[in-house]
């Protein structure tokens, strides 16, 4: 379709708005700074642009006001080298007039005046040329030129007569040439008081006048052309006249009257009584006899040093006012030089104001904006730290931000922007400081529940205790015993629960009571988790551990183990292998599983979890055991890393540095149990079931390490138990006497079955400390360790022969010792019966409000501030996988 069917169609040209578009959207896309600089900078260049333009006129004018008067000072010399050919003019007529004489008798005329007229003549030439000198004008070097052409004139005048019609037009030419040569233009179009058009009347006035001398001159001499000469004359009076009407004009009056100074000369007076006499009689100029010739040109001679008194008169007149020319000339120079000046430091003031003014105004108008950027970005810095903190729970709080308000100084744009900005940022501090008080409360309210819920734990355990030391049916104490474990596991989701609420600190309160063998750690740390029949520990050199690390290095390997049982197969074995170098380089302890593993970047992203510090809202639910893990780690500065297992599965290999580590011989051993040895009653008929043993000598803790050899049936992670019927019963009691007669050491007196008085008491209540869960976690170590060890061997072999079970004897407290002194006998403890459980539950109220008011007066007591006594014990983690099954494949670890 051609272009004239599109604009009939109607439909509009979409290239120019397309353009106008595009520059629309470019202007919108400039920053804020770029057009203020563009509403400040325009103005700017144009109002130089309009300066530059006035500011160079001015300079052009003062430029040329310096050159004319340059010009006017330098055409003093063609003033002179006309005055001078209007005397050679004079001469060339006087010297023709009389070759006329001679003619008729008279004796030889000289040429010596007319010669040395045409030698000041030439030399004048020389001294303009000289005057100029590069600056001479190619009109005025024609004109000098042209006074070389005159050597013919000049020899046929020497020679003889030459009529004055055949010398005036020369010489008056030649006049012209020279004025008009300089470039003066023409003064009847020149404004008022340029020296130019001043110049060029008072030159074109002193040579009317000039010429007027020699025509009246010409006049007298009787020659043939003397009515000629006369009427000549009488044109350069008027050219006279009018160019010294215009110089007048052009002047001020002191200068007219200057000029007119020609006419009011001496000399002036004779010629013009020479001039009216002519007026008289014209007809009578021409001499009509030789004689008359002879007479006039006598009295031409006698009347030639009037007209050269009158040429010197109105030379020196000339020169005077071509002098005062041009000093004006030099002084309207000056002035407007002073006025560029003065217009340039104007223009250069006025753009400076201006400059300052657009600073200013671009200042006021900037200034808030930036107040505006940096309270934004004030905002941004604070929630950029509220949201490090919610990155880093273990960083210090700082309490909500105080952000400053933003002052309006002005009701405009800006200032509603400001107060508008205000109300968004009282808003973002108010928002930020709920936030802040909202995860204040919920650390509290979590670090509250785990305090309950580790206190209701340790007084379960208590419980569970009194329940198994007052029974001696194995019936009864299966599900005891696995009542038992889940409790401890209970009480250690409380304390991972108090760890997640940053609630857990190191204080004296979670401390072990004296140093604990790295052992002993791991055994307290399997007593905690399910399926810990499944974890096989290597033995290595004994260490022990500081006390304010032991519960919490517990904890954290608790939760690593948990993860290595709970996601391997269950006929796979979890190894711990304990590399101790020195106390002095720390210790390695590996755990490794062989289970379904992590992919590499998981297992890079887990261990960089280990790493950093992550606030548990921002981390997935199913990491927390390693949630946990890591803060205990950052804590103490121990090393965790997780790799892969050769195969498939995941080594946790955790680094203990020496500072949290002492040589077993450094430790001075515990003191033995001053408990009076109880003698067990004599057995039944019945055939009772082998009872535990415990290892002969205490361990780095102090707590002597019961083993029982009842199953206890662990559920794993669920915390679930099983009652076993009684062929499971009968095969697990068969492989415990089979193994504890094989493998175990008993003390003195025990037989085979290991049925002794010592042995039977082995399960008895041992010395506690005060912190339950320090004794709780070591006992319960070795008595649910021991259990899955007299249970695995089970698996393995057929049913006991003796399918018939038998009651366990009663423990007695330190029965397991080794005889250092005559034994005392020691009435048997009463069996503890449950209590009910609204007086249990008023007797836990009153604890704790007991407790909570002795906190209070004990820290308005203290005179400087100190570690605060907490209704929370602060151990350390979270199973981390409470919600976490096996099927879940190859799930965060």
């Amino acid at each position: 379709m051609s272009s004239q069917e599109g604009t009939a169609s109607g439909q509009p040209s979409a290239p120019p708005r397309s353009r106008r578009r595009r520059i629309v959207v470019l202007l919108e896309r400039w920053p804020f700074g770029r057009k203020l600089h563009l509403l400040v900078l325009v103005p700017v260049l144009v109002v130089t642009g309009m300066l530059t333009y006035v500011v160079q006129d001015k300079m052009a004018q003062a430029r040329a006001a310096s050159d004319s008067a340059a010009l006017v000072r330098r055409s003093v010399s063609v003033a002179t080298l006309v005055d001078d050919l209007q005397s050679e003019h004079r001469q060339a007529l006087l010297l023709s007039v009389r070759h006329q004489a001679a003619e008729s008798g008279a004796g030889e005329p000289s040429s010596i005046p007319y010669l040395q007229a045409q030698q000041r003549v030439d030399t004048q030439a020389g001294v303009v040329r000289e005057t100029f000198g590069s600056l001479l004008p190619a009109a005025e070097n024609e004109a000098i030129a042209t006074i070389g052409g005159l050597t013919d004139l000049r020899q046929l005048i020497q020679r003889g007569y030459i009529p004055a019609d055949n010398i005036d037009p020369t010489y008056s030419n030649l006049v012209e040439q020279l004025i008009s040569g300089l470039g003066l233009g023409d003064s009847t179009t020149a404004s008022r008081g340029s020296p130019e058009a001043r110049l060029d009347a008072l030159l074109g006035a002193d040579a009317a006048h000039a010429a007027f001398e020699t025509s009246v001159f010409g006049a007298q001499t009787g020659d043939s052309n003397a009515l000629i000469e006369f009427l000549r004359a009488i044109g350069d009076h008027r050219s006279y006249d009018d160019r010294a009407a215009r110089f007048k004009a052009l002047s001020s009056e002191a200068q007219g009257a200057l000029l007119d100074g020609i006419e009011r000369a001496s000399a002036r007076k004779s010629i013009e009584d020479q001039f009216n006499a002519l007026q008289v009689d014209p007809s009578s100029l021409q001499a009509q006899t030789p004689e008359e010739l002879r007479t006039a040109i006598g009295l031409a001679l006698k009347a030639e040093p009037v007209y050269a008194q009158q040429a010197e008169d109105r030379l020196k007149i000339t020169h005077t006012l071509i002098y005062q020319v041009a000093a004006q000339a030099d002084a309207a120079s000056d002035t407007e030089w002073r006025h560029t000046f003065v217009l340039l430091g104007s223009a250069v003031v006025a753009l400076l104001g201006w400059l300052v003014f657009s600073f200013l105004v671009r200042r006021s108008v900037a200034r808030p904006v930036r107040i505006l950027t940096a309270a934004a970005r004030q905002v941004a810095d604070a929630t950029g730290k509220e949201l490090a903190r919610v990155a880093d729970d273990e960083s210090a709080e700082t309490g909500p931000p105080r952000l400053r308000e933003i002052p309006v100084p002005v009701r405009d744009e800006i200032g509603a922007l400001a107060e508008a900005f205000n109300q968004v940022q009282s808003t973002a501090s108010a928002l930020l400081e709920r936030q802040i008080t909202v995860r204040a409360n919920v650390e509290q309210m979590f670090g509250n529940i785990g305090h309950r819920v580790s206190n209701l734990a340790s007084r379960q355990l208590d419980l569970i205790e009194g329940l198994e030391q007052a029974q001696t049916d194995p019936a009864t104490l299966r599900p005891l015993y696995q009542i038992d474990h889940i409790a401890t596991r209970l009480r250690r989701n409380a304390e991972s629960l108090q760890v997640i609420a940053g609630k857990r600190q190191a204080a004296e309160d979670v401390d072990a009571p004296r140093p604990t063998g790295l052992t002993d750690v791991l055994r307290g740390a399997l007593s905690t988790i399910g399926g810990y029949e499944r974890v096989s520990l290597r033995p290595s050199a004994e260490v022990v551990v500081v006390p304010a690390a032991v519960n919490d290095l517990t904890l954290m390997l608790a939760e690593l183990l948990q993860n290595g049982v709970f996601f391997s197969p269950t006929h796979t074995t979890v190894d711990v292998a304990v590399q101790v170098r020195l106390p002095a380089e720390g210790a390695v302890i590996e755990i490794i599983d062989h289970g379904l593993g992590m992919p590499a970047e998981q297992l890079a992203e887990e261990n960089a979890r280990l790493l950093r510090r992550e606030r548990l809202d921002l981390a997935p639910t199913h990491v927390l055991g390693l949630f946990v893990v890591g803060r205990i780690a950052r804590r103490f500065g121990i090393g965790v890393e997780l790799s892969r297992t050769p195969g498939e599965g995941v080594t946790s290999t955790v680094t203990i540095p020496a500072s949290l580590l002492l040589a077993a011989d450094s430790v001075p051993a515990p003191p033995a149990p001053t408990v009076p040895y109880t003698p067990a009653p004599a057995p039944r008929t019945t055939p009772l079931p082998r009872p535990a043993q415990v290892s002969p000598t205490p361990s780095g803790s102090g707590l002597p390490q019961r083993v029982t050899r009842a199953a206890a049936g662990a559920d794993g992670d669920t915390g679930e138990g099983t009652d076993a019927n009684p062929s499971t019963d009968a095969s697990t009691d068969a492989s415990a006497d089979t193994n504890a007669g094989a493998g175990t050491d008993a003390p003195p007196g025990t037989g085979k079955a290991g049925v002794t008085g010592a042995a039977a008491d082995a399960d008895a209540d041992h010395p506690r400390t005060d912190d339950p869960r320090h004794d709780r976690g070591a006992d319960s170590a070795g008595r649910e360790h021991a259990r899955d060890a007299g249970d695995a061997p089970a698996a393995g072999h057929g049913q006991h022969p003796d399918d018939e079970p038998r009651p366990l004897r009663r423990r007695v407290r330190g029965a397991t010792l080794a005889p250092a002194a005559p034994r005392t006998t020691a009435a048997v403890s009463p069996a503890r019966h449950p209590a009910d459980a609204a007086e249990v539950r008023d007797e836990l109220e009153d604890l704790e409000a007991a407790t909570e008011r002795a906190r209070r007066d004990s820290a308005r007591d203290r005179t400087a501030p100190g570690p605060q006594v907490s209704l929370t014990p602060e151990g350390p983690g979270n199973d981390g996988r409470l919600h976490d099954r096996p099927g879940d494949g190859r799930g965060a670890r």
